[in-house]
């Protein structure tokens, strides 16, 4: 799938290029809004070898993107400048969902030993929540941050179900719900008694909204953020995902557009909840993240694969 070509750093060493995959996609208008987000008209396929491709997360400083291979328990990197790809960590505790916060470091939801943790600058690896109320979480999922430096993750039970994505295990807390971990470590549950998997999040820009997907329902719910207490108020569903389709993670690009994992596909929301229009994908879609020098393409982990695409539109910048 990858070609190889020789080049030179600017201090002469050489190194090895890896051109990617293109790969045909398509472009489905259903609202003219979707019209002027169009970029590329191919996909270009990074890499392919996972078992399940999940979580990717861009780090801007080092041209670097980092996801998840939850099957095959290990962390990979795509260098920008290069094309190479890498291991970035294994084991990785079968890791899923992934962030930068606000210092730059890497916030990890791991599946296998059931808990969120962040890698400091020097590689160090500090657990952020692995208990609520003293019991076990099911598997944390995805994970965003927010400007007061609070922590807010999904815990659904994929990764307690079997020997798949982790390890098999009885769930301890009895409900999968979204919890906020405060910037002094305490962990609240916030939302989900009521849902059946909760999985992507992410905040409206002005952070008034947590959007928060239920892919057992295929719906993404909007949740108000009472901030002066930390909580969110009563859901109400925003999305309801075509029947067949389901639903995964999801980001914002700097309009407040919403992009969402969606089966074979990147569907694209308006912030009203109408579908605007979708990018065809050749396998089923798990997760996506913008980035990028222009911050405007889109990366899609999608199966096997690691996917990408330039838009017209762009991710929004970390607060």
């Amino acid at each position: 799938m990858e070609t190889a070509r020789s080049m030179r750093t600017p201090a002469g060493t050489p190194q090895l290029a890896v051109e990617p995959d293109l790969v045909p996609l398509g472009y489905e208008i259903v609202d003219e809004r979707f019209g002027p987000c169009r970029g590329d008209r191919h996909l270009e396929r990074h890499y392919s070898g996972c078992g399940w491709a999940e979580g990717p997360v861009w780090f801007a400083p080092g041209r670097y993107l980092v996801w998840s291979d939850i099957p095959g328990d290990r962390l990979l990197r795509w260098d920008e400048t290069t094309g190479a790809v890498g291991v970035f960590r294994s084991p990785s505790g079968h890791a899923n969902g992934h962030t930068v916060d606000r210092e730059g470091r890497l916030l990890s939801c791991e599946h296998g030993n059931r808990r969120v943790t962040r890698t400091e600058h020097d590689g160090s690896v500090t657990v952020v929540a692995e208990r609520y109320q003293d019991l076990a979480f099911n598997s944390p999922n995805d994970v965003v941050t927010s400007s007061d430096g609070s922590i807010w993750f999904t815990d659904p039970d994929y990764g307690i179900r079997g020997w798949y994505e982790g390890h098999k295990a009885e769930g301890e807390i009895g409900a999968r719900q979204v919890y906020r971990v405060d910037p002094e470590g305490t962990v609240t549950a916030v939302a989900g008694e009521d849902f059946d998997q909760p999985n992507g999040l992410a905040f409206s820009l002005d952070e008034t909204v947590l959007y928060v997907v239920d892919s057992g329902r295929g719906h993404i719910r909007a949740f108000d953020v009472d901030w002066s207490s930390g909580r969110l108020g009563q859901g109400r569903v925003l999305v309801v995902a075509p029947e067949g389709t389901g639903l995964d993670g999801i980001r914002l690009d700097d309009e407040g557009r919403i992009w969402a994992a969606a089966g074979r596909g990147v569907n694209c929301y308006g912030s009203d909840g109408a579908l605007l229009g979708r990018i065809t994908v050749p396998e089923p879609v798990a997760n996506l993240a913008f980035g990028g020098t222009r911050r405007n393409r889109l990366f899609i982990a999608a199966t096997t694969s690691l996917y990408s695409v330039r838009l017209a539109v762009r991710g929004p910048a970390l607060r």
